[in-house]
């Protein structure tokens, strides 16, 4: 009887096939082929590709974070020993304290390895380590995120920048005005930016200018915003996390300074700080150029008993004539909101319409009487509207014999009068 001979087929795979193998399963697996052959023994230390996650660390052992960063050490220890190929994707997201000196010597390595994709996310840190921009140079580099580090630029106006990057992320990044405005000007075909609570010692006056820029996310402390020749923007997301710094010239208007270079906008999300800082001088009652590519506004935990934050909020629906979804948190009141609801009252008077409203979601209404004159004025108002939601933070809400003597402008429109958990 004929004998069968095991032929091991997978490690006689081409590299390039046994690569995309493993870089498709948790860092922890690949490292635990090891164990397989003389041939597997060092194999995982050559992948084009390496995440670095919670997954990594022993399951049911409970490391402190030093202990863990000292695993994560070894790991690029390993790789930068052993590996003589490019390496497309880095992406660092665990819970774990890695020596200072450990990072930035797998951050140069990475710079001559033809790194794509830096995503450095999520790490505990005592302080932030300066990231070594003179040491990394990556051409092919085309998304970059960076997390509690210290961007200082030698000579900021001989800054090249990267010429392929697509995306940057900043979170709790040090770094002062100049040095950002030149890294998001000279990323000539950057298209999304992120900045999450950086660091800037005091309040910024944030510029920015990027023709190519189609996506803005911006959630720190920041004094002023000016935007400037972003053509091609269709999302813009601002959340101050302080109030704004006032107009000493009461005729300047953030609201059209902003705007006006906004023309292209189809998507925009507002905090109670970013309108209070759009209600910072003359408040139009539409604005000059009006919005027409703009169809979602979403604005958080907006003070609708402040009349200055009501007439913005106005000003920007009514500049955005084809606007389809409204959504809007409500910040608890602290006045009667009486000259809100005077206001809303001669609006409806005069005859305003939202003729493209579809669906509007209100959450976070505290007294249901505040709420009642504002779902009054949009049912009136809004002849196609499908659907208008009401989320209550308190026990009440609006009955179906009370929803019913309202007048709608749309026939086929749903009510929901909902009560939620605060």
């Amino acid at each position: 009887m004929e004998r069968k001979i095991n032929v091991d087929r997978l490690s006689n795979l081409p590299w390039d096939v046994l690569d995309s193998i493993l870089v498709r399963i948790p860092l922890k697996e690949a490292v635990r082929t090891s164990v397989l052959s003389t041939k597997w023994r060092l194999k995982w230390t050559g992948l084009s590709q390496y995440l670095i996650d919670d997954r990594i660390f022993p399951t049911g052992l409970v490391l402190d974070p030093v202990g863990r960063g000292d695993q994560v050490a070894g790991i690029l220890h390993q790789v930068q020993v052993n590996h003589n190929g490019p390496i497309e994707k880095f992406k660092f997201s665990a819970y774990c304290r890695l020596d200072h000196s450990v990072l930035l010597q797998w951050i140069i390595f990475l710079g001559g390895r033809g790194v794509n994709e830096f995503l450095l996310e999520r790490f505990d840190s005592p302080m932030p380590f300066e990231f070594p921009f003179d040491q990394f140079s990556c051409p092919k580099l085309r998304h970059l995120n960076l997390f509690c580090c210290t961007i200082k630029l030698p000579i900021v106006h001989a800054f090249e920048g990267f010429s392929h990057l697509t995306s940057l992320q900043l979170t709790e990044v040090s770094i002062n005005t100049e040095t950002l405005e030149c890294l998001i000007h000279k990323c000539s075909v950057l298209e999304k930016l992120t900045l999450l609570d950086l660091e800037f010692g005091d309040p910024i006056f944030l510029k920015i200018q990027n023709t190519k820029l189609r996506y803005l996310k911006i959630i720190s402390a920041i004094g002023d915003i000016i935007l400037h020749d972003n053509p091609f923007l269709v999302s813009v997301e601002i959340r101050l996390r302080i109030p704004p710094i006032p107009n000493i010239l009461e005729q300047d208007s953030n609201l059209v300074r902003i705007f006006s270079s906004l023309q292209g906008i189809r998507r925009l999300a507002l905090s109670n700080f970013s309108v209070l800082f759009f209600s910072n001088g003359i408040i139009p009652e539409k604005l000059p150029c009006p919005l027409h590519n703009l169809t979602v506004v979403e604005l958080s935990e907006v003070s609708v008993d402040t009349l200055k934050q009501a007439m913005v909020c106005l000003s920007l629906i009514k500049s955005a004539p084809n606007l389809e979804e409204l959504f809007i948190s409500v910040a608890r009141p602290f006045t009667n909101g009486k000259f809100v609801t005077d206001f809303l009252s001669d609006k409806c008077r005069f005859g305003l319409y939202f003729n493209r409203l579809k669906v509007v979601k209100v959450r976070g209404v505290w007294e249901m009487d505040h709420a009642w004159h504002f779902v009054k004025f949009i049912l009136a108002n809004s002849p196609v509207l499908e659907t208008l939601t009401i989320v209550s933070l308190r026990d009440g809400r609006f009955t179906e014999e009370q929803l019913a003597k309202l007048d709608r402008a749309s026939e086929r429109v749903k009510i929901l009068s909902l009560t939620a958990c605060s």
